[in-house]
């Protein structure tokens, strides 16, 4: 009886854990309705009567406070504090796990072109968004990007499922987890190793200059790379020599063919985001690969954001954040005329 009291409670604040996530990563309060929805997108099922209790619990604990008359929820700083302080084995892996339900989640018909791709979402407060659009420009014209589909909501306004704050303009770039989603969807098994910062030179991938594994993460490493301001994209774009920001993937020899044709069917929809492949069991800019298996390197798509950030734009990322319908996006430039 002892063992399965611990085993409850440890269930509870794997939970409780979970929805804090939930709750911080949502710029506005969240309901128990939404917050069970989005415990599901991560494999966990609790009921809404469920949510609303571990929410009682949470309230009286000083990690959530009501908001309103209904049951939205914000998160309190006692909270967040809590999230940066949670056991080591809970946040482990988190990333590869947001990785993995994006990749599900990815629904693009190539042929139709509709359907919900992932993206990441930055918050650029509305005074500098212009001069942000500016700044991203180079990242654009030199193609270090996943795709040059962009969204763009004012405060109030949702990008997939985060709503924009108040004095911010949200800005959406194409996750480069949408090549994962559409390799899922045709039966290919895609390793996601890590993501990095890879080094240019003369215009083509050199090396992998720093890392961090999926796997062992509990951030996105783009996040961690642009607030260290690790990057040199605009450099890169410029001259041929800098830093960007790149992911790591292993895909099994017998899919080559099918991933080349599944490629051009995303350039083709406005999508590219592939590097380099490398050759069957061959290093590819000195990462090993292990046989039967072929090395890709993905661009990041936060690489425009960070070519902004160079420059000392203030933004907030969320990076693998969520999902939008691809018709809601919109070309790049065709945004900065509206500007």
């Amino acid at each position: 009886m002892p063992m399965k009291q611990i085993f409850n409670i440890e269930d509870i604040e794997k939970k409780i854990l979970l929805i804090l996530r939930i709750l911080h990563e949502s710029p506005e309060p969240v309901g128990a309705r939404i917050i069970a929805r989005r415990m599901q997108d991560h494999g966990v099922t609790l009921s809404e009567r469920g949510v609303r209790y571990h929410l009682k619990m949470m309230d009286d604990r000083g990690l959530t406070r009501l908001i309103g008359r209904h049951d939205g929820r914000a998160i309190t700083e006692q909270g967040i504090e809590e999230i940066g302080n949670a056991r080591v084995r809970d946040k482990i892996g988190f990333a590869i796990s947001r990785i993995e339900i994006l990749a599900y989640r990815t629904s693009l018909d190539l042929d139709r072109r509709q359907g919900l791709i992932p993206v990441n979402i930055s918050f650029f407060p509305k005074k500098v968004f212009k001069k942000a659009l500016e700044m991203m420009k180079p990242a654009f014209s030199a193609g270090i990007h996943v795709s040059e589909l962009v969204g763009c909501a004012d405060e109030g306004a949702r990008l997939g499922e985060l709503a924009v704050p108040a004095g911010y303009v949200g800005f959406a770039t194409v996750c480069s987890i949408v090549v994962n989603g559409i390799l899922l969807k045709n039966g290919i098994p895609m390793d996601s190793r890590f993501g990095g910062i890879l080094q240019v030179k003369d215009g083509k991938p050199l090396r992998f200059v720093e890392l961090i594994h999926y796997s062992g993460s509990s951030l996105d490493p783009s996040e961690v790379f642009i607030q260290g301001r690790m990057t040199s994209v605009r450099q890169a774009a410029e001259k041929g020599d800098g830093k960007i920001l790149s992911n790591f993937r292993e895909i099994p020899v017998p899919a080559l063919k099918l991933v080349d044709k599944l490629i051009t069917d995303l350039r083709n929809a406005g999508i590219g985001g592939v590097l380099a492949i490398g050759e069957v069991g061959e290093p590819i800019c000195q990462i090993p690969v292990d046989m039967n298996r072929v090395g890709m390197i993905l661009y990041g798509g936060l690489n425009p954001v960070a070519c902004a950030r160079e420059t000392g734009i203030e933004v907030e990322n969320r990076a693998m954040s969520t999902v939008m319908e691809y018709q809601e996006l919109q070309n790049f430039w065709e945004l900065c005329k509206k500007q």
